[in-house]
């Protein structure tokens, strides 16, 4: 998260003109929007445009000099607490680049965009180090990643990354492991076959 004093932000009564000025200027698309430090919806340049071309002002420098960011802001709903997991902040980039983090009380804490959210998950999957990516399957049983575990405990593998997935229409579960490169990755492999893992790929990236 960006916090509130180095993101880019809207005040209620700013007008138009001004905040068109600050995103061209950064190249940016969106703003939150705060009144008294409460976020109240987001504005960006297609919800300004939007805004003038259903507006009665065919003048468009009198348009974005007599109307606010109050006026026209949208998504209301565009926020998600300090305190929640990270998870739920993707679904909620379908459609937007940034997103607003609040308090329990609405009050505007600061934003995350849709590039911080991609590095967090290419530092997930561990995509900036070089390593191993094996990609197998396991069926749903208590006590796989245990297993998993104790098979890359014994053959002495460094752990980049460690994901798993839903097989959609089988009771199993896809895991994609990154280990760093070393000797003895064809042993690893045919240990965790002879465990009951399936592997599917393994590739050095």
């Amino acid at each position: 998260m960006k916090p509130a004093h180095k993101s880019y932000k809207a005040q209620k009564g700013e007008v138009l003109k001004d905040i068109l000025e600050v995103l061209e200027e950064n190249d940016i698309e969106a703003m939150p929007v705060v009144d008294n430090g409460i976020f109240v919806g987001m504005v960006s340049k297609g919800i300004i445009y939007r805004a003038f071309f259903k507006s009665e002002n065919s003048d468009k420098d009198a348009f974005l000099n007599e109307t606010t960011a109050g006026d026209v802001c949208e998504h209301p709903d565009y926020y998600i607490h300090d305190e929640e997991v990270f998870e739920r902040t993707l679904p909620l980039f379908k459609g937007f680049p940034v997103l607003a983090v609040t308090d329990s009380n609405r009050k505007f804490q600061g934003l995350v965009t849709r590039f911080d959210v991609i590095e967090q998950f290419q530092s997930a999957f561990g995509t900036k180090k070089k390593g191993v990516r094996i990609a197998f399957t396991s069926e749903e049983s208590a006590g796989r990643i245990e297993r998993l575990g104790n098979i890359i405990k014994s053959h002495h593998e460094n752990v980049i990354s460690l994901a798993t997935f839903d097989e959609t229409d089988k009771l199993a579960r896809r895991i994609v492991l990154k280990v760093e490169k070393n000797d003895n990755i064809k042993q690893f492999t045919k240990k965790l076959e002879k465990e009951g893992f399936r592997i599917l790929s393994v590739k050095e990236v």
